[in-house]
């Protein structure tokens, strides 16, 4: 793994601002307009004034970036931030449920050295674009801050790294915060440096790969060289070399994958038989429910085989559900329309949907971008037109429904090493980690 980097964090003066949970918000990128403002009503502070500014009235072209870095001086020269007294390791727990079972996930958050992607052992997994990396730039270039950390995974088949920071933490109250999803979150700064030179020799030489956050990462690359340009060559510890991450151990018991499932509109609208015909000798098809409700039983069907290959198709032409499995023939096909990539890519679920199945065997290439959604009652939902759309959103009902197995954490290793990305919504890692339960400084 690349160096890792303890730096004194700035965070929310409890005494000042009331509960954590009060100012903390999610990632700025699952953020809808009614979260937004709900958020900014939560609390005069709230890291949604800095991660997502909202526009205003008579704005100019960058002024919410502006209005951010205004509130993050302000509320330091207030006290309502301020900076921990030493460098720091933050030791992150995250508590929750899922599917009726209890979790917890474990981490830690520390700065970790910068690598250009393909130039060393950091890893992304997704593709990013450039929109989205020109607005964290400008956010980062305001504040000279990391006000979100990214999510990184690395190998620890024994956890030795998280079972010595967590032995560090043993008996000591933490900072916690609960989210709008009841996810429970605890922080504990650790600033022995003894404990975090032993964490840095566990973590040498062990890749890491970028979980969540690939356009803030890239941004903090794109950040760094910034200042090289402006400014000169950076001395080799400046906090700018290194970019805010969440560690997480890919071993770790609360490392949970989601699935990502998909409702398409812009298609042709088919049968069963339909959907059938056109998938050939590629899938082995059986109606397997009827109506958007039987989505459950399909999705149960899914999981207890766990298979890459099967993928759960609803005709909304005559409301049936198919369940369909993978051939040979699917495996040859893929190899013709996908050479260019590595045998695992070509046998992800979300590579057949969307590779083979839809955009060749559907003949929907160039459809509209997906729906995409994580539970199974958003799927029936939106079959019954019944979901919530989300901002720029067509109301036209949906033409397909999809049920797709998620990229499990092997696959994104072994896809990561071949140095390939996967499609769009291959993973979705639950539960996100806050915003506002640390602030990096770059200057």
């Amino acid at each position: 793994m690349p160096e890792i980097q303890a730096f004194p964090g700035v965070r929310y003066n409890l005494g000042h601002v009331g509960a954590l949970s009060d100012v903390v918000a999610p990632p700025y990128d699952v953020i809808d307009p009614d979260l937004q403002s709900e958020l900014y009503e939560k609390h005069p502070a709230n890291v949604i004034r800095i991660i997502l500014n909202r526009s205003e009235p008579g704005d100019s072209e960058d002024a919410k970036y502006e209005r951010a870095a205004r509130f993050f001086k302000q509320w330091q020269s207030e006290g309502v931030l301020e900076s921990e007294s030493d460098p720091a390791v933050y030791v992150y727990h995250q508590r929750f449920e899922y599917a009726g079972q209890s979790f917890t996930r474990r981490g830690f958050m520390c700065g970790v050295r910068l690598q250009r992607f393909g130039e060393g052992n950091i890893y992304p997994h997704e593709e990013t674009h450039p929109k989205a990396k020109v607005d964290r730039l400008k956010l980062t270039k305001a504040c000279k801050a990391n006000c979100s950390q990214i999510f990184g995974l690395y190998p620890d088949p024994e956890n030795r790294a998280q079972d010595r920071l967590d032995e560090a933490v043993a008996g000591v109250a933490g900072i916690e915060a609960t989210d709008h999803l009841g996810v429970k979150h605890t922080l504990w700064p650790v600033t022995d440096l003894k404990v975090i030179s032993e964490v840095s020799a566990i973590l040498a030489d062990k890749p890491m790969f970028v979980a969540d956050g690939h356009h803030r990462y890239e941004t903090a690359c794109n950040y760094r060289d910034y200042l090289i340009e402006t400014e000169g060559e950076l001395p080799s510890d400046h906090p700018a070399n290194f970019v805010m991450t969440m560690c997480v151990s890919m071993n770790d018991p609360g490392m949970i994958v989601l699935p990502t499932h998909r409702l398409i509109r812009g298609t042709e609208s088919f049968t069963a038989d339909e959907i059938v015909s056109r998938l050939g000798d590629c899938f082995e098809c059986r109606v397997a429910g009827e109506g958007p409700e039987a989505a459950g039983d399909v999705w149960e069907e899914m999981e207890v085989a766990n298979d890459q290959g099967l993928i759960g198709l609803y005709a909304t032409k005559d409301k049936k559900w198919l369940l369909c499995k993978a051939t040979a023939a699917a495996e040859q096909k893929m190899q013709q329309l996908a050479g260019d990539h590595s045998d695992d890519w070509r046998a992800l679920g979300v590579s057949l949907l969307h590779r083979l199945v839809i955009d060749d065997l559907l003949g929907a290439a160039g459809h509209p971008k997906p729906t995409y959604v994580h539970l199974v009652e958003e799927v029936v939902d939106g079959l019954k037109g019944e979901g919530t759309l989300s901002e720029n959103e067509s109301d036209d009902p949906f033409t397909l429904g999809a049920l797709v197995m998620p990229a499990e954490l092997e696959h994104v290793e072994a896809i990561s090493l071949h140095k390939e990305r996967m499609p769009a919504k291959s993973t979705y890692f639950y539960p996100k980690l806050l915003s506002g339960l640390v602030f990096k400084p770059l200057a």
